[in-house]
């Protein structure tokens, strides 16, 4: 409980402007706020992308922090940080999926909702693209990998994943860690 106490008043510290007191602070966390980091994946990113952000959700709790409202600091701070950390997750996952959203069918009977400058020929090349993408990520994937990489594209938590799949976060992070290595393998090499 000491060091907790310490934590309180070191925020107190730190809120009134004492900026030793926030990097001790926040050097203090740092490690929580990798461990937790590591529990997620971030398309496009890499794990210290994640800890950048928890490192802003850490600074944001040191600054919002209210000792009245009955909550440790050490609480309040790893809600924070693990908020931070999926609000990234969140992001990456729907700008990755902005160009699947925003296509046009080829079957739509109502051609006029085509952009500006796209043809049909444009939509059945990007549908080509799209079969053959799906085609090798079929080949090169194992079945819970495809459908946990389907799963998260569409926008799915790994929360929800977890529950759709019935396993555990740890199995759908390296799922997605698998899926990541395999496609990067498979796109480097030339065959």
């Amino acid at each position: 409980m000491q060091d907790a106490e310490r934590d309180e008043a070191l925020v107190l510290r730190a809120q009134a402007g004492d900026r030793t007191a926030a990097d001790l602070l926040l050097r203090r966390y740092l490690n929580t706020v990798r461990a937790r980091a590591r529990r997620y994946f971030l398309i496009g990113g890499e794990l210290d992308d994640l800890v950048q952000e928890g490192m802003i959700g850490l600074y944001d709790a040191i600054r919002d922090y209210r000792g009245d409202a009955g909550k440790s600091f050490k609480n309040f701070a790893y809600l924070c940080v693990t908020r931070h950390i999926l609000d990234a997750v969140k992001r990456s996952a729907r700008k990755k999926n902005a160009p699947l959203n925003d296509y046009v069918s080829l079957f739509d009977p109502d051609l006029a909702r085509f952009a500006e400058g796209e043809t049909p020929e444009d939509s059945v090349i990007d549908n080509e693209s799209r079969s053959e993408l799906r085609v090798r990520l079929m080949k090169e994937l194992s079945d819970f990998e495809y459908r946990v990489l389907n799963l998260y594209l569409e926008g799915m938590s790994y929360a929800e994943i977890c529950e759709v799949t019935g396993k555990q976060v740890k199995s759908v992070d390296n799922a997605l860690a698998r899926a990541k290595k395999k496609l990067l393998r498979s796109y480097s090499d030339p065959s």
